[in-house]
């Protein structure tokens, strides 16, 4: 990500503080590089167990051009992919949590590397989200692959 689209990225994902200046400020200088930031405002987060996650990532990634901004936590066992804000509230899906209003979320600093929690697809600052009927079709196309996988294995 270059300079200005981490700025447009930071700006985009700070406005969500109570303060977002001395979220910029603490964010910019805190040696972990993440920050923690309220769901649901601008955005919800649904997370996938990472075996789940990635495929449904391939998936999305072969269906648009850009999917808005996706989350892994170390060690990749889980992804969080942003969509608008009340989704979590909405969405029945076994296995998938949301964060959404009510809920804080760690949230690395565009554009830098932190310790645990990384960017597959960064913010671009323009306010893209993942559409969730879009990730639903993911999921269920991958959760046919990955079925489709492990009937191989048997067989």
């Amino acid at each position: 990500m270059n300079g200005s689209g981490s700025k447009t990225a930071v700006e985009w994902l700070a406005s969500v503080a109570p303060d977002p200046d001395a979220c910029r400020w603490e964010w910019e200088r805190n040696p972990l590089g993440v920050a923690l930031l309220p769901a649901g405002r601008r955005w919800d987060v649904l997370i996938l167990p990472g075996e789940l996650g990635h495929p449904a990532l391939d998936v999305l990634l072969r269906l648009v051009d850009r999917p808005g901004p996706v989350l892994a936590d170390f060690g990749d066992a889980r992804l969080g992919f942003f969509v608008p804000p009340g989704t979590a509230a909405r969405w029945l899906g076994t296995g998938v949590r949301g964060a959404g209003q009510g809920t804080w979320i760690v949230v690395p600093y565009p554009g830098r590397i932190s310790g645990g929690v990384r960017w597959l697809v960064p913010p671009d600052g323009s306010g893209t989200l993942t559409d969730p009927a879009l990730l639903e079709l993911a999921m269920h196309e991958a959760a046919a692959q990955i079925a489709r996988e492990e009937r191989e294995e048997r067989d």
